[in-house]
């Protein structure tokens, strides 16, 4: 399977390089070439399969030119015995034909494990291979941090930084990423937002001169391709428990950087039957302005209950406009740069209506969030919400348009990640895991930089010895 960038002007590539590189040489994303596709019957086949062997069946065709099937079981294997859930991500009724998938039974509570294990152990086996270090270098709004270096901690190969918005991350989040004392994990927070963290990100891939020719950067946020293969799983996953192949099933998604529910539309052009992919979203809506209104543009961003969403460009959406655009490079390249001069874009509106098609949209304020959390207890013995699923819940009871059939929302991380917005709903503050008990006695490792590209890169020449 070969690879190709959204802007068209990269070279087509195999997954061990994709996986590497994360952004495109043109600046654009990834994208396999074309696509696996499962019949019905190939479908049905997969019903009795676990968590880990269905993950190897998905996962198969996008690795083949990197991994043999028998190193592939080994890797798989070894990323999901350590969650802490035999299902691996269970299903929890909240009402008739509505459920939650539980995706924070990993190691930091988040769905970024799902997908941030794999690529620790991706990324290990291909640097071994190649003889190579790499440093890792992300941007976080909370979950992708903790998920990466839990990751990447026990790697030969990999020196990680991570940097996130300072006091702009729940206390957990922060904790679970700065007590981490590996001497090969570094902590920075950045005196201003995400989206400035993500910049500096951006910057530095595509000016690595400070690395001085000795190390590659590899990318763990949402934009590397490893990351979207990886999150299709528990699509099928989730369809397959429900009835599927024999019945449709819709999925609502929290979602900031729009991976996690282009993972779901992956899913569906791989043959999974999916009726509905609803976009929720929290007070930062750029992703419900366009399904709404056909507006993508840029507006201020505001901090929310929901940290992990409050994103003011979703950086995976490019990889939607690609499709929408008929995957034309050229014309997508043309769109990007337009947005980037402006801020604002919209499409043709025959392809607008096409995408509607499929996605819809909700957004949930700071005050909705807490009452659902509130209303969900109340319903169902005290089951708690992150805040981000309660955005996800509220999008599902608003936008669900076909109720016979079955609508799951994505729980993207415990509760206990966002314990002031379960106060604020009036219920007792939830406890952590016994494992993570002792989390706010641990202490912490952090470097507090402005948000300047070169303080950033000297921070890192100097920890590396440069």
């Amino acid at each position: 399977m070969k690879y190709i960038s959204t802007r068209g002007q990269a070279p087509a590539l195999g997954f061990e390089d994709v996986m590497l590189a994360g952004l495109a040489s043109d600046g654009g994303l990834y994208i396999p070439e074309s696509l696996p596709h499962f019949s019905a019957e190939e479908v049905s086949q997969l019903v009795e399969l676990d968590y880990p062997d269905l993950a190897v069946e998905i996962m198969r065709p996008f690795v083949a030119d990197f991994l043999e099937e028998e190193k592939l079981q080994v890797i798989v294997h070894d990323t999901y015995k350590v969650f802490r859930h035999k299902a691996v991500a269970p299903l929890t009724q909240l009402d008739t034909n509505e459920w939650v998938m539980e995706l924070f039974h990993g190691p930091t509570l988040a769905f970024k494990d799902f997908a941030l294990q794999l690529l620790g152990r991706l990324l290990d086996e291909a640097l071994e291979r190649r003889g190579e270090k790499a440093v890792i270098l992300g941007a976080t709004s909370g979950d992708t941090g903790s998920a990466a270096i839990e990751g990447c901690r026990a790697c030969e190969h990999v020196d990680i930084f991570i940097m996130h918005p300072h006091k702009r991350v729940s206390e957990v989040q922060r904790r679970q990423m700065t007590t981490v004392l590996a001497d090969n994990v570094h902590n920075i927070a950045v005196e201003g937002t995400f989206d400035d963290c993500q910049a500096l990100v951006k910057a530095s891939f595509a000016d690595q001169s400070f690395l001085k020719g000795e190390r590659r950067l590899v990318a763990v946020n949402s934009i590397n391709w490893a990351r979207i293969m990886a999150q299709v799983v528990y699509y099928f996953h989730a369809a397959l428990s429900l009835g599927a192949p024999e019945k449709e099933v819709s999925f609502s998604v929290p979602t900031g950087n729009f991976g996690d529910i282009f993972a779901g539309y992956i899913a569906r052009k791989m043959g999974l039957p999916i009726k509905q992919l609803i976009v929720a979203t929290n007070r930062n809506d750029i992703l419900h302005r366009f399904f709404a209104d056909n507006s993508y543009a840029k507006e201020q961003l505001a901090p929310t209950l929901s940290p992990s969403m409050d994103i003011m460009v979703s950086s995976n959406f490019e990889r939607l406009l690609f499709d929408v655009h008929d995957r034309d490079g050229q014309q997508l390249a043309a769109v990007m740069k337009a947005f980037d001069e402006t801020g604002s874009i919209s499409v043709d509106e025959a392809r607008w209506q096409a995408v509607k098609q499929l996605f819809t949209s909700n957004r949930s304020s700071d005050e909705e969030v807490v009452s659902t959390i509130k209303q969900v207890s109340d319903e169902c013995s005290g089951y708690l919400l992150d805040p981000h699923t309660a955005i996800g819940v509220k999008a599902a009871r608003v936008c669900h348009s076909d109720k016979s059939v079955p609508i799951v929302t994505l729980a993207t991380a415990h509760p206990v990640k966002f314990p002031e917005s379960v106060v604020r709903a009036g219920l007792s503050e939830p406890e952590l895991p016994l494992w993570l008990a002792d989390l706010h006695e641990r202490p912490e490792l952090y470097t507090v930089l402005s948000d300047d590209k070169a303080e950033v890169h000297r921070f890192i020449q100097e920890k590396l010895g440069l």
